[in-house]
């Protein structure tokens, strides 16, 4: 039987349009995917901490480049330093488009340490980007605790530091710049949300905490002008890299005695580089991840996005696409020996001997 060009056109338009009644959501336009449709964003913290903040600040950016204009919500799923909501979003979410996790450094050091109550795999996850990549850490402790140097702070003993939760970054974080500074029996009081550390740090609740620096300097400003801390040590995320307002504070890893304490520190490090991931469960199709990561690195590219950012968290985004978020979580380095060393460092308990 023979085809004239014409009628070839005919069938393939009817083929066309027959696939198109049965697959709706992908063989239509990228359009009419998302329109009308409400995204909700997983997030794994209290409201007001920094990764509300910064989600907050993306929002208008990512509904902007997401064709179909949807709208987007936030869900706060505070619990377990953030592993509630990754598990979350790998177990249960369905996997369309519509639910995107959005979590802390948290969600990468979880499986690496093999840590209790972890429901997903780094390596099946899909990440869509993070808004920052790193962000130095600082440690410090309040004025009235009279710890001006650090020989003060190594002939304390009790030092009460302020942390979310067992294994949460900010305890971690707290337990090393202990252990490498050399802080006797210190003791880590956990249970509060991130800002509510801050106000057990003014209540006298607790003596110190570490955190990130620019959240220190954002939520801290004025308190900072009056001189009402100390800040002993930074840990640089990336390497090298200072906060501004702390460039002369001594960086952690030059306390280490030897290798593997400085492996521990850049770990950390490794740990935090995509500090922010925004990501979505295993099987959500190709298609719905092209649109989105698309519009995470448009959002992360348009001009109004940093000025947001800088408004809500006084400094300068980071961001890394999807794919570069994806490199980093695959390069990992899995050394057991000091793998071993940052458990003892996330779990509860004395710190080990140097």
């Amino acid at each position: 039987m023979l085809f004239t060009n014409k009628s070839l056109l005919m069938w393939a338009l009817a083929l066309g349009l027959s696939c198109s009644w049965l697959f709706p959501n992908y063989a239509s336009s990228q359009t009419s995917y998302y329109q009308g449709k409400t995204i909700t964003i997983i997030r794994g913290g209290t409201p007001g901490g920094s990764g509300d903040m910064q989600a907050r600040a993306l929002i208008p950016y990512l509904k902007k480049y997401i064709p179909g204009d949807p709208t987007i919500i936030i869900e706060n799923m505070p619990g377990a330093a953030g592993m509630k909501a990754v598990n979350h979003t790998y177990t249960t979410a369905t996997p369309d488009g519509l639910t995107i996790g959005a979590v802390g450094a948290g969600l990468v050091a979880g499986p690496i340490l093999g840590l209790t109550g972890v429901r997903y795999d780094l390596d099946k996850l899909i990440y869509l980007g993070s808004t920052e990549s790193g962000d130095p850490y600082i440690f410090l402790t309040r004025q009235e605790a009279g710890l001006d140097s650090l020989e003060k702070l190594r002939a304390t003993s009790g030092l009460r530091i302020g942390a979310q939760t067992v294994g949460h970054p900010i305890y971690v974080s707290g337990r090393i710049f202990a252990y490498l500074l050399g802080i006797k029996e210190v003791k880590l009081v956990v249970g509060y949300g991130g800002p509510e550390v801050d106000i057990a740090l003014e209540r006298g609740e607790v003596d110190a905490r570490a955190n990130s620096a620019d959240t220190v300097v954002r939520r801290n400003r004025e308190a900072l002008e009056k001189g009402a801390f100390h800040i002993h040590a930074t840990i640089t995320i990336p390497k090298g890299k200072f906060h501004p307002r702390f460039a002369n504070v001594p960086e952690l890893e030059t306390f280490a005695k030897n290798d593997k304490e400085r492996q521990l520190v850049n770990l950390f490090r490794t740990f935090l580089y995509p500090r922010w991931p925004y990501i979505l469960p295993p099987g959500t199709p190709s298609e719905i991840v092209k649109i989105l990561r698309g519009a995470m690195a448009k959002a992360f590219n348009d001009p109004g996005f940093p000025h947001e950012f800088k408004k809500l968290m006084g400094g300068d985004p980071s961001p890394l696409t999807g794919e570069e978020v994806e490199i980093a979580i695959r390069g990992l380095p899995r050394d057991p020996e000091i793998v071993g060393l940052y458990k003892k460092m996330a779990e509860h308990g004395p710190l080990p001997p140097r």
